[in-house]
């Protein structure tokens, strides 16, 4: 019986395709067969095929992603697999309702064709006569997997590193047959520095005297050369803070230097273990092979661009990045999002805050879990409805008592504003929410009047809180936002209760009416009469329930009032289409036409550009 949380123990399964005379065609121009793919599967197909999620491993994985393959702990079998606390009952990829399958990638060494299978034209190794492969291949390969699987369509294909690339390919190459897609700390092209520490890494591989034109098989392995390259991969994958905090500059095991060249670092040493583990488990061929493949891809070459290639993508797509991540750092999935973005695709994007580096995919499991689940729930039944608890966005409107929230929301409790909000969208716009916080806007327009909706937001819990409520949100700054969207993107851009706190509110406010045919800004009215006599009797920083803020913790930069904004409309260039006046005291609300300004303490502005 399986432990909780586990898949328990698994088999590894082959299939073999591509055989004489149908092989299968490949990038470099020459035909490859037969073929076989390692693969193990967890979970249970469902009688529609609607549950399938591939996991694409990274350069150096298997197909043994989950569980165990040996019951008996006292064996290296019992290791699990390599992301073990992502798949499994109840986990980010929950085993109890998707069936998942982890394929080793063809050019690989663990039960897949690659350099060290045998060539049946000779009987031997194929060894560097071998076919130089794609990402490209890889997933060819791939689908042949599905296909005998008997999946017309997968769920989700997901991967990090290498294996994003590989998920990234899948969505461009074959659209149809992806529902959703998880691109995870990778990138849409290699870059000059990923080139040239795989070509370092190579160098190490072809300069080990045993490596022997990579016909080794039958004599002494090229170890040394693949340990060097391990340890130099490895480098890349760790961060500098990671660094820092494991070993510092500590010595391995004495307190003075011993003046000889032997690993004497703490960090030496640890990755002299790297590269002698790596060496027991992968083929030298292999890794020339796979890092080469990594070198080649650029999906926006292999279609033309990579607006083209994005254009091609119908899969609803998740893309994670990790702050400290200098392999493939943020700003390159950020080229990808943006693309998307430009292409009016269905996208979220978060930049994860973490210190391990590339690493922290493997190791940021509580935030991936959440994020991974809530894409994964809204991705297989876009309609269904929100589970969360009372804190969900989409209850959030009943609560009624005020009180600070964060800095990118003036207030929680019940939004006066966003009520007329709702009112004024007309059902399946598409709406862009700007500092869309943790929702609560966006999920009742789309509950209540079927929007398109997508959000920018900055802070990541917040984030979190949209993809678990099943919303399109982007992690940036109002300013990136906003620059990468094309013209008349959506029919409503939406600013609520945000504009006071933004550094650049003009700059914001001419974006915007780029980007949304209508704009609706809502904003607390600094010339309200209670903040007046607050100020006037008090001689203090007013304190109110639209302000809640002392005056050493407010989020606000710019004090505006109803007047102010009339006056910067006309200044910007903007046309005033609507403008409502709240007065709110507790339950009671009315819209303010007799002397707006003065009596009341929010505004919502509908606008335009001229």
């Amino acid at each position: 019986m399986a432990e909780p949380g586990s898949v328990g123990v698994v088999e590894t399964k082959v299939h073999t395709f591509a055989e004489s005379p149908n092989e299968m065609a490949l990038d470099c121009g020459r035909r490859l067969g037969p073929i076989t793919l390692a693969y193990e599967t967890y979970g249970t197909l469902n009688a529609d095929q609607s549950n399938a999620v591939l996991i694409l491993h990274a350069l150096s994985g298997d197909a043994h992603v989950a569980g165990y393959h040996s019951a008996d702990k006292s064996v290296d079998e019992s290791k699990p697999g390599w992301w073990d606390a992502m798949v499994g009952p109840d986990k980010g990829f929950d085993t109890n309702k998707y069936f998942v399958i982890c394929s080793n990638m063809l050019g690989g060494c663990r039960g897949s064709t690659g350099p060290g299978s045998v060539d049946p034209a000779t009987g031997k190794p194929y060894g560097l006569s071998f076919p130089i492969i794609t990402v490209a291949d890889i997933v060819r390969a791939q689908q042949y997997l599905i296909d005998h699987l008997g999946i017309k369509r997968l769920l989700a294909v997901a991967g990090g590193s290498m294996g994003g690339m590989q998920a990234l390919e899948w969505a461009v190459r074959y659209p149809a047959r992806v529902k959703s897609a998880l691109i995870i700390a990778s990138t849409h092209r290699s870059g000059a520095q990923e080139i040239a520490f795989n070509a370092v890494g190579r160098h190490a591989i072809l300069g080990d005297k045993t490596f022997e034109a990579g016909d080794y098989y039958d004599s002494t392995l090229p170890t040394k050369g693949l340990s060097i390259a391990r340890m130099l991969a490895h480098i890349t994958y760790l961060s500098q803070q990671s660094m820092h905090a494991k070993f510092g500059r500590a010595l391995r095991s004495s307190d003075q230097f011993s003046y000889d060249f032997d690993s004497e670092f703490s960090v030496e040493t640890y990755l002299d273990y790297q590269g002698q583990q790596f060496v027991n488990r992968f083929d030298a061929n292999s890794y020339l092979y796979i890092t080469k493949a990594i070198d080649y891809f650029d999906i926006g070459a292999e279609f033309g661009s990579l607006e083209e290639a994005t254009a091609r993508i119908e899969a609803k797509t998740l893309v994670l990045s990790y702050s400290s991540d200098w392999l493939y750092p943020p700003a390159q999935s950020e080229e990808m999002v943006y693309a998307l973005m430009r292409n009016r695709k269905d996208v979220t994007y978060c930049n994860i805050e973490s210190a391990y580096g590339h690493d922290a995919f493997l190791l940021e499991v509580d935030v991936m879990e959440r994020i991974i689940r809530g894409f994964l729930e809204n991705a297989a039944d876009p309609s269904r409805p929100c589970k969360k608890t009372a804190a969900c966005a989409c209850k959030a409107s009943d609560q009624t008592a005020p009180a600070p929230a964060s800095p990118n929301s003036i207030y929680a409790g019940r939004r006066i504003d966003y009520d007329r909000i709702i009112d004024l969208v007309e059902p399946g716009s598409r709406v862009l929410d700007i500092g869309c916080g943790n929702g609560v806007l966006l999920c009742r327009l789309i509950r209540e009047k079927q929007v398109q909706g997508a959000g920018i937001e900055l802070a990541q819990e917040n984030l979190i809180s949209c993809v678990e409520c099943g919303i399109s949100v982007i992690q940036a700054d109002v300013g990136r936002g906003l620059r990468e969207l094309p013209d008349g993107s959506f029919d409503y851009a939406v600013l609520s209760m945000t504009l006071q706190v933004i550094e650049k509110p003009e700059a914001a406010l001419r974006e915007m009416l780029r980007v949304g045919k209508k704009c609706v800004v809502s904003f607390p009215n600094f010339a309200f009469w209670k903040v007046r006599l607050k100020s006037l009797f008090a001689g203090r920083a007013p304190v109110t329930r639209n302000l809640p803020y002392a005056w050493h913790t407010t989020p606000n930069r710019h004090v505006l009032s109803i007047k102010d904004f009339r006056q910067f409309c006309e200044a910007n260039g903007a046309n005033i289409i609507r403008e409502i006046p709240i007065s709110s005291h507790g339950r009671r609300v009315r819209t303010t036409s007799l002397w707006p300004n003065l009596l009341a303490d929010e505004a919502v502005f509908v606008i335009s550009a001229k």
